[in-house]
């Protein structure tokens, strides 16, 4: 007996070479009609699971109609205002990072933390060449005890591991020019003083500090994908790896640490979303389990803002939901999204945003500090 379905579409999706279609919003959620040109705004049929499944099969997806229904009952973020002087400038908003109690900056004459001046960071951009779309930018990241900084050239191919606490370089990595400019760096410090960087194109390796040992010293045959940016969850376990692939696609992918360090080998991971000329978009850990990407849809060009949640181990999606757009941070099971109107929270469980710090608009996190540092001042908000 065929499974009654929620899907309504036409009967020219139902075809054997049916042609192409919409998916049109209904207003709830983001739940839609699939329709051909022919029948918008015609009556519909409501369709079992198997024939929602095949519906529109043959055809090419153009894109969506009408309007997702984005929840808001916002409510007072109760939260900790500051505004405190600080007259540096970082090279760009990717150079601003936490320390446990503090903050770091990339700088024109190196890192400075508020107590003044730390050490050199000497790593010249790459020059682009003329068919690069991605202009290489410095990054700098720390990690989470503060003893390690990096700085790298996102959309370009080197990165380097400084130790704060000797000012020393203890980690050069080069990942080669071969398609370098697509994506940021991959690089990302681990718990038990560890960091993982790509060595090339299609190859992560994992380092021990300050040493700089390889821990996972073996033939590097590459995964067949150009690793993107990496983004470890709370605890340790997991790592998200932001890839992009030919066609060109870009992929979500989780990479298991543990079963990685067992196994050994390259880390192929669980795939979370797929999408055609896509990569490089937010990410966040809603929990140790829980993942947030933003963007819904599977081509670029045919996508709504949005939030999908995936979980792990398995990445079967939870949920989805549509709104948040612009870099984001998970903090205690809710994700704080930098929107067009300023700090933005949203509730994932009920894709529901419920609240919103005005005008404010930060470019680092710290464990529920958001800052933005502008004009010689560091603002920043702290959720009570």
């Amino acid at each position: 007996m065929a499974v009654a379905g929620s899907l309504r579409t036409c009967e020219h999706l139902l075809a054997e070479e049916s042609p192409d279609f919409y998916r049109v919003l209904t207003g709830s959620g983001v739940r839609y009609d699939v329709v051909c040109e022919e029948c918008v705004g015609k009556p519909l049929l409501t369709v079992c699971e198997g024939c929602a499944d095949r519906a529109g099969d043959g055809g090419e997806n153009l894109g969506w109609k009408g309007t997702p229904e984005i929840r808001h009952e916002d409510r007072f973020v109760a939260g900790t205002v500051r505004a405190e002087s600080w007259d540096v400038r970082p090279l760009n908003e990717r150079c601003l990072a936490p320390l446990p109690h503090g903050w770091l900056a990339l700088t024109e004459s190196g890192l400075v933390d508020q107590a003044g001046f730390v050490c050199e960071a000497e790593l010249e951009v790459d020059q682009a060449e003329p068919h690069q779309r991605r202009k290489p930018l410095l990054a700098l990241h720390t990690s989470a005890d503060g003893r390690y900084a990096a700085v790298c050239v996102d959309n370009g191919s080197r990165a380097v591991v400084l130790d704060l606490s000797t000012k020393a370089v203890v980690l050069e990595v080069d990942r080669g020019t071969y398609r370098s400019e697509w994506t940021p760096y991959p690089l990302a410090f681990l718990p038990g003083d560890r960091v993982v960087a790509a060595t090339a194109w299609s190859v992560l390796d994992v380092f021990a500090l300050p040493s700089g040992e390889r821990l996972t010293e073996r033939e590097a045959k590459g995964t067949g994908a150009f690793h993107g940016r990496l983004t470890p969850s709370p605890g340790g376990r997991w790592l998200l790896d932001d890839r992009w692939v030919w066609s060109p696609e870009g992929q979500v992918r989780a990479i298991d640490l543990e079963t990685w360090h067992a196994d050994g080998g390259e880390p192929i991971g669980t795939c979370l979303a797929q999408r055609a000329y896509a990569w490089d978009q937010p990410v966040a850990w809603v929990s140790d389990d829980l993942v947030a990407v933003q963007r819904i849809g599977e081509d670029d060009e045919a996508m709504l803002d949005g939030v999908q949640l995936f979980e792990l181990p398995g990445g079967r999606r939870q949920g989805v939901f549509a709104g948040p757009a612009g870099p984001m941070w998970g903090h205690k099971g809710l994700l704080y999204v930098c929107g067009a109107d300023g700090l933005e929270v949203w509730d994932p469980l009920s894709g529901t945003r419920i609240g919103l710090v005005p005008g404010f608009r930060p470019t680092a996190h710290r464990g529920g500090t958001f800052v933005s540092l502008n004009d010689g001042v560091l603002d920043s908000f702290s959720v009570d």
